[in-house]
């Protein structure tokens, strides 16, 4: 069954990222969504294990950084290692959102969320956010997640 969904259903290809006091941590995630129109509210599924998730929760806010289809180094990097080992940011060009989320500048767009609701969903947690800013920042074609390559 996991074959015919993960191959049947398809998913862009982003880096969650975060600044929790300082702390910053990004991760690639695929299982994004939009839940609300009114208000804008973004889901993204993320383990409760991963360094982001505790990040979150621990500042209420979070970007959704929307990667083009030429950055599979991108997805690679913020997705194979931890933000407790590893700094992924210290060669990767950034800014901060209004809110102190990193954006990534070669990413595509950006969406920063205010946490607004956090559900048990199996082994995963759904974070959902009221969306606070986002941005166009190349108007490119998507990463797109494929079972088979991976990216």
């Amino acid at each position: 069954m996991q074959t015919v969904v993960a191959k049947g259903i398809t998913h862009g290809v982003y880096v969650i990222t975060v600044n929790a006091g300082g702390k910053i941590n990004g991760m690639t995630a695929s299982w994004v969504s939009q839940v609300s129109f009114n208000p804008l509210m973004l889901m993204v599924s993320i383990a409760p294990g991963r360094y982001s998730n505790e990040l979150i929760k621990e500042s209420g806010y979070f970007a959704i950084n929307v990667l083009s289809a030429k950055q599979d180094g991108e997805a690679r990097l913020f997705g194979f290692s931890s933000g407790r080992d590893v700094d992924k940011f210290k060669n990767t060009a950034h800014f901060k959102a209004p809110n102190g989320s990193p954006v990534i500048e070669s990413a595509m767009a950006y969406c920063e969320c205010k946490l607004a609701h956090v559900f048990s969903a199996g082994d995963h947690e759904l974070f959902v956010g009221d969306v606070v800013a986002a941005k166009l920042l190349k108007d490119v074609n998507p990463l797109l997640f494929a079972w088979d390559k991976f990216f």
